[in-house]
Parts: C-alpha cells; sequence; structure tokens
C-alpha cells in the first residue's frame, strides 16, 4: 500500500475554535439533514453506521435519528466533549470516542456504512485513513468521502459562493480562507482516485459537487 504522509497545517480544533466551530456549523443543519437522509436511504434498517472526524456530531445525530446505529471517532477531545452533550439535548443515542482516522479503535468488518466529511482533506495520514475505513467496513459495505477539491476553478468557486445569499463581506471572506487555506490542503480528483485505490479499495464512484466530491467506495 503506497502512503501519503502529509503535515497538517491547520488550526487544532482545540477549546475555543472547537466551541466556535460548533456554533458556526449549526447554519449547516439542513444540509446535515439532507445528507442523512440520503445515507439512510442506501443501508438496511437500523444498519450500523461510523462517522469518521464527525466534529459538533450533527450528522451524526441525524443519522441516529432515521434510526441507524450511530459511533463516530474524531481525533479532538473537545469536539468528542461537544458531540456528547448535543447527542444528549436531542435525545439520541450516538457512541462518540477519542481516536485517530489512521488507527480506528474499531473491530473490523464491524460497519455496514462509513461517512467521512468535510475532514480528509484535514488528515496527517489520508492513505491508512481510508484503509482503517475499509477494514472496519463488512464485505459489501460502504463508505464514502465527501470534502473540497484542489482543481475547482476561480469561476466555480466565485459562483458557488455567491449562491450562498450571504453579506458581501461574508462572501470576501469566505472567498479568502478557500483560496487562502481550504483549497491548497486539499487534492485534486486524480490524487484521490490513487489514494484510494493505493488503500485497496475497488474503483470508486466519484461525483463532484459545486467545490468538492463525493467519493463512493463498496468493500
Amino acid at each position: 500500500m503506497t502512503s501519503t504522509v502529509k503535515a497538517y497545517k491547520g488550526m487544532g480544533m482545540e477549546g475555543s475554535v472547537a466551541r466556535w466551530y460548533d456554533r458556526t456549523t449549526r447554519k449547516d443543519i439542513p444540509e446535515f439533514n439532507a445528507l442523512a437522509a440520503r445515507i439512510a436511504a442506501t443501508v438496511p434498517s437500523a444498519a450500523t453506521v461510523l462517522e469518521v472526524a464527525p466534529g459538533p456530531g450533527f450528522l451524526s445525530i441525524e443519522l441516529a435519528r432515521r434510526g441507524l446505529q450511530v459511533s463516530a471517532v474524531d481525533i479532538s477531545k473537545t469536539f468528542v466533549e461537544i458531540a456528547r452533550r448535543n447527542a444528549v439535548a436531542e435525545g439520541v443515542e450516538v457512541k462518540f470516542e477519542l481516536g485517530n482516522a489512521a488507527t480506528l479503535p474499531v473491530a473490523g468488518a464491524s460497519v455496514d456504512f462509513v461517512v467521512c466529511r468535510a475532514a480528509f482533506k484535514n488528515f496527517t495520514e489520508p492513505v491508512k485513513a481510508l484503509a482503517e475505513m475499509r477494514r472496519v467496513v463488512r464485505p459489501g459495505g460502504t463508505a464514502v468521502l465527501i470534502d473540497m477539491r484542489r482543481d475547482v476553478s476561480v469561476t466555480e468557486l466565485k459562483r458557488y459562493v455567491n449562491g450562498l445569499g450571504v453579506s458581501l463581506l461574508s462572501r470576501w471572506f469566505m472567498m479568502l480562507t478557500f483560496r487562502g487555506m481550504l483549497i491548497k490542503r486539499a487534492y485534486p480528483l486524480e490524487e484521490i482516485r490513487r489514494m484510494i485505490t493505493a488503500a485497496g479499495w475497488a474503483e470508486p464512484r466519484i461525483e463532484t459537487t459545486p467545490v468538492g466530491f463525493e467519493a463512493w467506495m463498496t468493500k
């Protein structure tokens, strides 16, 4: 297995930074709701689902709300604490654990579905993380990787940001964040496909989104 290792150069998601992210990401709950509905439609009722790097836990909570058996692993202690509180507040049961995506504290072939959203570009050992996702999925199970792509054009990025309906100042800040930080850490589609194959998955189905991608992988 060919490995890719990179140093994470973003801010650490602990303490006040994690709490800020929890507050600001709440506006995206309708998006989490829609994604949870799509995932629930592809798996059996009461299927076991693992979310890798759930952050504040909003997607995991929406999945559990649909009757799925959900667990999640995040490297941030603060996020694990926040996600547990959020799940209790919403009255759903999700098992949030502390752990690294490259060495998941999950038994092999024990889950039906794995999802990782908006975090893959930050992993220091992305190929190992993909291999771990494959290890924990049962034969015939599926994983989906959702993130930004480096080969998004400036035109596509501007069209996406302008369509969000936010203020001019917010659009300027978002463009600065996307171009100055997030896209630089993301991967082009060709590299994403190479890493998925190197991790042992069969040929993935990769779909582009306005500024990102979805890679659907079956074991």
